[in-house]
Protein backbone atom coordinates (compact mmCIF):
# COMPACT_ATOMS: atom_id res chain seq x y z
CA UNK A 1 0.00 0.00 0.00
CA UNK A 2 1.39 3.34 -0.77
CA UNK A 3 2.24 5.13 2.64
CA UNK A 4 0.50 8.19 0.85
CA UNK A 5 -3.31 6.71 0.87
CA UNK A 6 -2.31 4.91 4.56
CA UNK A 7 -1.81 8.85 6.04
CA UNK A 8 -4.15 10.16 3.95
CA UNK A 9 -6.82 7.84 5.48
CA UNK A 10 -5.25 8.40 8.85
CA UNK A 11 -5.34 12.02 8.13
CA UNK A 12 -9.40 11.80 7.21
CA UNK A 13 -10.18 9.03 9.25
CA UNK A 14 -12.13 11.04 11.87
CA UNK A 15 -13.94 12.86 9.31
CA UNK A 16 -14.97 9.41 7.73
CA UNK A 17 -16.15 7.94 10.84
CA UNK A 18 -18.39 11.15 11.26
CA UNK A 19 -19.89 10.72 7.47
CA UNK A 20 -20.54 7.06 7.97
CA UNK A 21 -21.76 7.68 11.49
CA UNK A 22 -24.43 9.87 10.37
CA UNK A 23 -25.67 7.63 7.74
CA UNK A 24 -26.15 4.14 9.75
CA UNK A 25 -26.58 5.59 13.47
CA UNK A 26 -23.98 2.70 14.58
CA UNK A 27 -20.43 2.91 15.64
CA UNK A 28 -19.55 -0.50 14.62
CA UNK A 29 -20.75 -0.41 11.04
CA UNK A 30 -19.39 2.58 10.70
CA UNK A 31 -16.02 1.48 11.32
CA UNK A 32 -16.53 -1.25 9.32
CA UNK A 33 -17.85 1.27 6.57
CA UNK A 34 -14.75 3.24 6.68
CA UNK A 35 -12.48 -0.16 6.89
CA UNK A 36 -13.74 -1.55 3.45
CA UNK A 37 -13.55 2.05 1.92
CA UNK A 38 -9.69 1.79 2.82
CA UNK A 39 -9.65 -1.53 1.32
CA UNK A 40 -11.69 -0.61 -2.17
CA UNK A 41 -9.05 2.61 -2.00
CA UNK A 42 -6.09 0.11 -2.12
CA UNK A 43 -7.35 -2.38 -4.70
CA UNK A 44 -8.55 1.57 -6.84
CA UNK A 45 -4.71 2.64 -6.56
CA UNK A 46 -3.37 -1.09 -7.41
CA UNK A 47 -5.26 -0.63 -10.70
CA UNK A 48 -3.87 3.24 -11.48
CA UNK A 49 -3.26 6.31 -9.68
CA UNK A 50 -5.96 7.86 -7.60
CA UNK A 51 -5.96 11.86 -8.37
CA UNK A 52 -8.16 12.69 -5.40
CA UNK A 53 -7.82 10.06 -2.47
CA UNK A 54 -9.33 12.13 0.10
CA UNK A 55 -12.73 12.58 -2.34
CA UNK A 56 -12.57 8.93 -3.41
CA UNK A 57 -12.49 7.64 0.20
CA UNK A 58 -15.43 10.10 1.18
CA UNK A 59 -17.50 9.38 -1.95
CA UNK A 60 -16.72 5.52 -1.04
CA UNK A 61 -17.76 5.49 2.44
CA UNK A 62 -20.78 7.30 1.79
CA UNK A 63 -21.48 4.74 -1.11
CA UNK A 64 -21.16 1.98 1.68
CA UNK A 65 -23.16 3.39 4.24
CA UNK A 66 -25.64 3.66 1.84
CA UNK A 67 -25.79 0.18 0.38
CA UNK A 68 -25.82 -0.77 4.51
CA UNK A 69 -29.05 0.97 5.02
CA UNK A 70 -30.18 -0.71 1.48
CA UNK A 71 -29.34 -4.30 2.80
CA UNK A 72 -30.87 -3.77 6.38
CA UNK A 73 -33.90 -2.55 5.10
CA UNK A 74 -34.37 -5.12 2.31
CA UNK A 75 -33.47 -7.98 5.46
CA UNK A 76 -35.80 -5.53 7.82
CA UNK A 77 -38.73 -6.09 4.93
CA UNK A 78 -38.31 -9.90 3.94
CA UNK A 79 -36.55 -11.71 6.72
CA UNK A 80 -37.97 -12.65 10.58
CA UNK A 81 -37.11 -10.65 12.90
CA UNK A 82 -33.93 -11.92 15.11
CA UNK A 83 -34.67 -12.97 18.37
CA UNK A 84 -32.42 -14.57 21.11
CA UNK A 85 -35.27 -15.57 23.26
CA UNK A 86 -37.32 -18.06 20.46
CA UNK A 87 -40.75 -19.13 21.99
CA UNK A 88 -40.51 -22.76 22.87
CA UNK A 89 -44.25 -22.90 20.93
CA UNK A 90 -43.15 -21.30 17.37
CA UNK A 91 -40.33 -23.84 17.28
CA UNK A 92 -41.01 -26.50 14.24
CA UNK A 93 -40.41 -29.75 15.81
CA UNK A 94 -38.87 -32.78 13.30
CA UNK A 95 -41.33 -35.37 14.63
CA UNK A 96 -43.90 -36.43 12.55
CA UNK A 97 -47.51 -35.19 13.80
CA UNK A 98 -49.73 -37.85 15.21
CA UNK A 99 -51.96 -37.63 12.19
CA UNK A 100 -48.88 -38.22 9.53
CA UNK A 101 -48.12 -41.26 12.38
CA UNK A 102 -51.62 -42.70 11.64
CA UNK A 103 -51.82 -42.26 8.57
CA UNK A 104 -48.28 -43.88 7.88
CA UNK A 105 -49.21 -46.84 10.03
CA UNK A 106 -52.72 -47.37 7.92
CA UNK A 107 -50.78 -46.86 5.06
CA UNK A 108 -47.91 -49.62 6.31
CA UNK A 109 -50.81 -52.34 7.16
CA UNK A 110 -52.32 -51.35 3.97
CA UNK A 111 -48.63 -52.36 2.10
CA UNK A 112 -48.27 -55.48 4.03
CA UNK A 113 -52.17 -56.94 3.51
CA UNK A 114 -50.78 -56.65 -0.27
CA UNK A 115 -47.79 -58.02 0.53
CA UNK A 116 -49.57 -60.97 2.53
CA UNK A 117 -51.49 -61.56 -1.09
CA UNK A 118 -48.55 -61.87 -3.18
CA UNK A 119 -48.12 -65.68 -4.40
CA UNK A 120 -45.00 -66.70 -1.70
CA UNK A 121 -42.20 -66.85 -4.78
CA UNK A 122 -42.82 -63.12 -5.69
CA UNK A 123 -42.88 -61.99 -1.89
CA UNK A 124 -39.78 -63.82 -1.46
CA UNK A 125 -38.23 -62.10 -4.53
CA UNK A 126 -39.65 -58.95 -3.86
CA UNK A 127 -37.99 -59.17 -0.26
CA UNK A 128 -35.00 -60.74 -1.32
CA UNK A 129 -34.71 -57.53 -3.63
CA UNK A 130 -35.97 -54.44 -2.32
CA UNK A 131 -34.83 -55.69 1.47
CA UNK A 132 -31.71 -57.76 1.31
CA UNK A 133 -30.74 -55.71 -2.05
CA UNK A 134 -29.99 -58.34 -4.11
CA UNK A 135 -29.43 -58.33 -7.76
CA UNK A 136 -31.90 -60.46 -10.19
CA UNK A 137 -28.70 -62.72 -11.43
CA UNK A 138 -28.31 -63.74 -7.85
CA UNK A 139 -31.91 -64.08 -6.85
CA UNK A 140 -32.11 -66.72 -10.01
CA UNK A 141 -28.65 -68.32 -8.86
CA UNK A 142 -29.93 -68.49 -5.16
CA UNK A 143 -33.56 -69.28 -5.83
CA UNK A 144 -32.33 -72.21 -8.71
CA UNK A 145 -35.07 -69.85 -11.40
CA UNK A 146 -34.21 -68.21 -14.58
CA UNK A 147 -33.46 -64.37 -14.64
CA UNK A 148 -36.72 -64.26 -16.46
CA UNK A 149 -38.46 -65.81 -13.55
CA UNK A 150 -37.20 -63.51 -11.30
CA UNK A 151 -38.04 -60.52 -13.62
CA UNK A 152 -41.29 -61.37 -13.94
CA UNK A 153 -42.60 -61.96 -10.23
CA UNK A 154 -41.26 -58.49 -9.81
CA UNK A 155 -43.27 -57.03 -12.18
CA UNK A 156 -46.29 -58.79 -10.95
CA UNK A 157 -45.34 -57.64 -7.28
CA UNK A 158 -45.14 -53.88 -8.11
CA UNK A 159 -48.16 -54.26 -9.70
CA UNK A 160 -49.97 -55.60 -7.15
CA UNK A 161 -48.53 -53.25 -4.28
CA UNK A 162 -49.53 -50.30 -6.89
CA UNK A 163 -52.90 -51.97 -7.50
CA UNK A 164 -53.71 -52.52 -4.15
CA UNK A 165 -52.22 -48.85 -2.66
CA UNK A 166 -54.11 -46.71 -5.19
CA UNK A 167 -57.49 -48.69 -4.44
CA UNK A 168 -56.99 -48.28 -0.62
CA UNK A 169 -56.34 -44.15 -1.61
CA UNK A 170 -59.59 -44.35 -3.84
CA UNK A 171 -61.00 -46.07 -0.72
Amino acid sequence: MPASLTAIYLDHRQSLLGRALRIVRDVPTAEDVIQESYLRACNAERKGPIDNIGAFLHRTVHNLALDHIRRRRTQERFEAPHSDAADPLEIACDAPSVEDRLLHRERLAQFMGAMEALPERARRIWVLNRVEGMSYPQIAAHLGVSQGTVFNDMKLAMGHFVDALSRADRG
